[in-house]
């Protein structure tokens, strides 16, 4: 029997390690590739096309949401089980548009990751209990249905989300434009349109756009001084495989 081949994608090198660690510990499952950010994640699922992929979701210079999208849209039979801080409201209904199957804290990881990556691999979702009774009470869609409508800002093309990403990550518009293979002009085209596009007129007032939409995360370092210390199950949730 072929093994299932993961990708895991984290930019915490402890946090992948001890990631990968657990995953070479089941004796039917490879990891297939590494990644520290979700431009090189994209890429090295598009070529090895493994069949889950566990993506942090606040990875530098793409993260975790646009990641999924873009791998899904090369190869929509990759299973896809993000790995994140908390879980609001917000975080999970971007992580189900995005496409993913699993959803897992990284507090968590230590004590749910195999039970997560079995429930994709035989085609099930992975959920903490509290998202799993959001989705079947068809909170999504349907539980606000009857209240106002948020004002919505005009969407951004990929490439734009790009920009905006590495922008609020700290880069100046050339290394952008270095790092997207553009010319300074064309960087510099960008972010007059996103700035025009979003009503914003600095880069803090951008900075706190990609903060709430989550192109980017504010967070804090998980205090793990080992691959043993991914997961404190002292005071885990629940978590429901549907």
């Amino acid at each position: 029997m072929n093994k299932l081949r993961i990708l895991v994608a984290d930019d915490h090198e402890i946090v992948r390690h001890g990631l990968v660690a657990l995953i070479k510990g089941h004796p039917d499952w490879d990891v297939c590739a590494e990644s520290d950010n979700g431009n090189d994640a994209v890429a090295k699922a598009k070529e090895l096309k493994p069949d889950v992929a566990i993506l942090d979701i606040g990875m530098p210079v793409l993260n975790g949401f646009e990641a999924t999208s873009r791998i899904l849209r090369d190869n929509p039979k990759i299973k896809i089980l993000i790995l994140t801080l908390n879980d609001s409201d917000e975080v999970v209904r971007t992580v189900l548009n995005a496409g993913a199957r699993g959803f897992l804290l990284k507090s968590d990881a230590a004590r749910d990751l195999i039970a997560a990556v079995e429930a994709l691999q035989h085609n099930r979702t992975f959920f903490t209990s509290r998202v799993a009774k959001m989705v079947l009470a068809g909170y999504f869609g349907k539980a606000h249905a009857s209240s106002k409508p948020e004002l919505t800002l005009p969407s951004l093309t990929p490439r734009e989300s790009e920009v905006v990403q590495l922008l609020a990550e700290g880069r100046s518009t050339k290394e952008v434009a270095c790092h997207l293979n553009l010319s300074v002009k064309t960087a510099e085209t960008h972010r007059s349109n996103i700035m025009r596009k979003l009503g914003l007129h600095s880069v803090s007032e951008l900075v706190l756009y990609a903060v709430r939409n989550n192109i980017i995360q504010v967070t804090t370092e998980l205090p793990a001084s080992s691959a043993d210390d991914i997961g404190d199950t002292a005071a885990a949730p629940e978590q429901v495989s549907l």
